[in-house]
């Protein structure tokens, strides 16, 4: 494998299946089968989760809800997505531990660096809840930081979609994936691989991204041996 250490980043909906809501027992499965094959190569596995699948504040935010209350409900939203990917990786047969940005033990232990290292060098998939702790900070944001701090060699961020291309390739017929960009290009270009703080986290700290199709089963081992799928930034 090219990379020792990663941080896989995923969707909550890519969690609620074709629709992107709820959970599906499938996506679950398949995601954790992947996550052990690459587990199983010896590779330490830090992962964060999106929670829109249940609940997105920014939206809520929109809905009427104070913004704050909003980002704390999607705060335990990840912790909930959590606990479905802990749930499907034991059952899998992975070791798994939840780390929580906020505290709630018993449901899962309080993050730092120095616990997250810890399980990850004693072959624990880590995966860690709560986003930042902090409203106004992204799923993203919080990858890009758990990343940094984990000491990981790359951000994966698994997705629906199989790259960056030129332009949105739903809208777009003529638009091309790009195998590998900077973060320069893509700041030129203004096309969106995360948000701009989680990008620049990324580019200030020499994380780089690798943007791939997670739905097809066997590609996170693909991403991880550095095999050419996806996009590269760096």
């Amino acid at each position: 494998m090219k990379y020792k250490r990663i941080l896989l980043k995923l969707s909550g909906e890519s969690l609620g299946g074709s629709d992107g809501e709820g959970l599906s027992p499938g996506v679950l499965a398949s995601y954790a089968r992947q996550i052990k094959a690459v587990a199983a190569s010896g590779v330490q596995i830090g992962i964060v989760i999106g929670g829109g699948n249940i609940f997105r504040g920014l939206s809520g935010a929109q809905g009427g809800f104070d913004r704050v209350k909003g980002d704390q409900m999607g705060m335990l939203a990840t912790v909930i997505n959590s606990l479905a990917l802990q749930s499907a990786l034991e059952a899998a047969g992975v070791g798994c531990k939840v780390l929580t940005a906020i505290r709630m033990e018993p449901v899962g232990e309080f993050y730092s660096k120095a616990k997250a290292l810890e399980y990850l060098a004693a072959g624990q998939v880590v995966i860690i809840g709560g986003g930042t702790s902090n409203p106004y900070f992204t799923t993203d944001t919080a990858a890009a930081l758990r990343g940094i701090e984990i000491e990981a060699e790359v951000l994966l961020k698994g997705t629906r979609v199989d790259g960056v291309y030129t332009s949105d390739p739903k809208r777009d017929p003529m638009a091309t994936r790009f195998d590998t960009i900077t973060f320069d290009e893509v700041l030129r270009r203004g096309l969106r691989v995360m948000d701009l703080t989680a990008f620049t986290l990324c580019s200030e700290n020499g994380l780089p991204i690798v943007v791939f199709d997670m739905d097809t089963e066997g590609n996170l081992a693909r991403a991880v041996a550095g095999e050419k799928i996806g996009t590269v930034v760096e």
